[in-house]
């Protein structure tokens, strides 16, 4: 009987998949891994890497200089999204935050030398979220590098929010409120990292967290009695809104590392 011949890949019996080691390596994101495999710009310890292959953790990548050169090309959009905007797909009536990313909304003050074409929007996918209710600094970017660096599993860059409190209750706000926000809350039974918290004035409070829980901030302020009225994120990592004004956007420079 005559062999059945298969097109699987040559594995390493003992060891993680290709694109999977190249993410954690910072090389790709695991979808870039995929393409630039497919493509046949992969190889592992000299030999052409294959869709699928699971390879030893010490093993050598080397990549095609063309796989770097269309991940140069790929853009990233910093908005600053305004209230009424969701921050992915289109809900409940309400359009997702990419459908400001005109030629018309860039701002004027965005020195880059990109022109805006339409195929930045292909792909073009947010790394982190803005609720409904909350305006600032939203990242859309076409490279998975950066969504990985921002919202990965592992990604500790830090988010500085002013976000507007009153007391539930209606009394004064005092020092008392800031304590267990900074250290010591709870959200679905997970205790929250360490945050840092201050006053920006007398009614706006400071937040840096390393986090980005679902609606983290207005839930850490109703655990403590505190009402969000206004929430504005303003620095991602080292990147910041700036004068950046609201429904409007501008590329992020090629110099600029969040």
């Amino acid at each position: 009987m005559a062999a059945i011949m298969t097109n699987q890949p040559a594995d390493t019996p003992e060891g993680e998949r290709l694109s999977k080691i190249m993410a954690a390596r910072g090389l790709a994101s695991r979808r870039e891994a995929d393409e630039w495999i497919a493509a046949g710009w992969v190889r592992v310890d000299g030999q052409l890497a294959q869709l699928g292959q699971r390879v030893a953790a010490d093993a050598r990548i080397d990549i095609d200089p063309a796989a770097s050169a269309q991940q140069a090309h790929r853009v990233t959009v910093l908005l600053h999204k305004p209230v009424g905007y969701v921050s992915g797909q289109a809900e409940d009536g309400h359009k997702p935050a990419v459908t400001l990313v005109t030629a018309a909304n860039r701002w004027s003050g965005d020195k880059t030398p990109l022109r805006f074409a339409p195929g930045h929007l292909r792909g073009l996918a947010p790394a982190g979220r803005l609720d409904i209710d909350s305006t600032g600094l939203l990242v859309l970017t076409q490279d998975g590098r950066i969504a990985r660096h921002l919202i990965g599993e592992d990604s500790s860059v830090e988010k500085e929010y002013l976000v507007r409190v009153a007391r539930q209750d209606g009394g004064p706000l005092n020092e008392v409120d800031l304590a267990p926000l900074r250290h010591g809350l709870h959200l679905d039974g997970r205790a929250l990292r360490p945050a840092q918290v201050s006053w920006a004035n007398e009614a706006q409070l400071r937040f840096a967290l390393r986090e980005g829980r679902k609606r983290q901030i207005r839930r850490m302020c109703e655990l403590v009695g505190l009402k969000v009225t206004g929430l504005k994120r303003v620095r991602i990592g080292r990147v910041a809104l700036g004068q950046l004004p609201p429904g409007q956007w501008r590329y992020l420079h090629a110099q600029e590392r969040f």
